[in-house]
């Protein structure tokens, strides 16, 4: 089919998911921050049962997979993201227990109710709300399993409306960390640690990839308004945290369900 006979909605989907394609990882982190949050977590074993909810290619599911015994399922929405994750974990001889597959975290999780150990979502909770996923999801994990997800959080009380006005468009759930804490604890969870992905997840591990991957793209669809609106806003993206990263930035909340 052609890019004219899709609607502009349709494109724009297939661009956001052929775009990330090409990024081992979807977001802000680092194999690092994964293990740093992971250090948080006990009990887990070869019989554990993990999520990895909004997986994308499964950049940071690959380093839990290396790390911890278990059986991982990542979840995610796009069929593509999917193929190369269960692609990355045959690479890795991951396969006999690390699957991924196809759904919506906007519908009912593909798990039985209270039978994860451990439930992990970087840089995607925010698709349906922070307080909302955790308290959703609260329903699938064993009592004393645990859940990390990162989340888009302000540093301070108050900001320069230019940064204000960008993520309350594109977040509008954004807020404070202590605010953050506070709904973890509502949703049914013991808050057990906190920590802000250091600048280089964002840097070195997200916005350095996407350079030659723009270049990529807007050769590939020369001349498209979507595609260049879309590179636009990925280069506003990284000029915005460059000039304003003292006031915003992915937090890691890790909990444990009571």
């Amino acid at each position: 089919m052609s890019n004219e006979n899709k609607t502009i909605s349709q494109f724009e989907l297939n661009l956001i998911c052929e775009y990330f394609s090409n990024l081992e990882r979807q977001g802000p982190g680092s194999p690092e921050a994964t293990l740093k949050a992971l250090s948080f977590i006990d009990n887990l074993t070869e019989n554990s049962r993990i999520a990895d909810i909004g997986c994308g290619t499964g950049g940071q599911t690959m380093v839990l997979a290396q790390n911890i015994p278990g059986h991982i399922t990542g979840l995610d929405l796009f069929p593509d993201f999917i193929t190369l994750f269960n692609r990355n974990a045959g690479r890795l001889s991951l396969q006999e227990r690390v699957k991924g597959i196809v759904g919506s975290m906007e519908e009912a999780l593909p798990f039985k109710k209270e039978s994860l150990d451990l439930i992990w979502s970087e840089g995607a909770i925010c698709n349906i709300g922070f307080e909302q996923g955790l308290r959703q999801w609260c329903e699938y994990l064993k009592q004393g399993g645990y859940i990390a997800v990162t989340e888009p959080s302000w540093f301070t009380g108050e900001r320069p409306s230019e940064i204000d006005n960008f993520w309350m468009a594109a977040e509008p759930g954004i807020d404070t960390i202590p605010r953050k804490v506070s709904q973890m604890q509502r949703a049914g969870y013991v808050p057990v640690a906190t920590f802000i992905l250091p600048e280089n997840c964002w840097t070195e591990h997200y916005f350095a990839p996407q350079a030659a991957v723009r270049e990529k793209i807007l050769k590939k669809y020369a001349g498209n308004q979507a595609v260049a609106d879309f590179i636009a806003f990925s280069r506003q993206e990284e000029e915005l945290y460059r000039k304003y990263k003292a006031f915003y930035g992915y937090v890691f909340y890790i909990g444990k369900k009571i």
